[in-house]
């Protein structure tokens, strides 16, 4: 591995971080719209890390790391959209009552240990 990707690698990885970062403060985008390019910029820049800085394509044996590493990108999928969608159900579930029912809602629950 040379400097000189080591150093591109860098710039890359800035780049993205800056480009997320001026998208989100200078309020380029709202919404859906943002969270799409913020997830993508995301998985740019997680491409990026695993080529340049964890040496995922040149080492021998490559194939059974990105095995591993496409298992564990699975399960962090399954557990990411997992607890987004147990959010989604607990708020559409809430929605319905008014403050006091909730806030009485909730104390039970407590009391009970949940």
């Amino acid at each position: 591995m040379t400097l000189k990707k080591y150093i591109i690698g860098f710039i890359a990885s800035l780049f993205t971080t800056l480009v997320a970062y001026n998208m989100v403060t200078g309020h380029v985008m709202t919404g859906v719209g943002l969270v799409v390019v913020l997830g993508g910029l995301a998985l740019i820049q997680m491409a990026i890390q695993l080529i340049f800085f964890l040496h995922l394509d040149e080492e021998s044996g490559s194939r059974y790391k990105l095995a591993a590493f496409g298992f564990m990108a699975g399960i962090l999928f399954i557990v990411v959209v997992g607890s987004l969608w147990i959010m989604h159900h607990l708020n559409y579930n809430m929605m319905h009552m008014d403050t006091q029912q909730k806030n009485d809602y909730m104390t039970i629950q407590k009391d009970k240990g949940f």
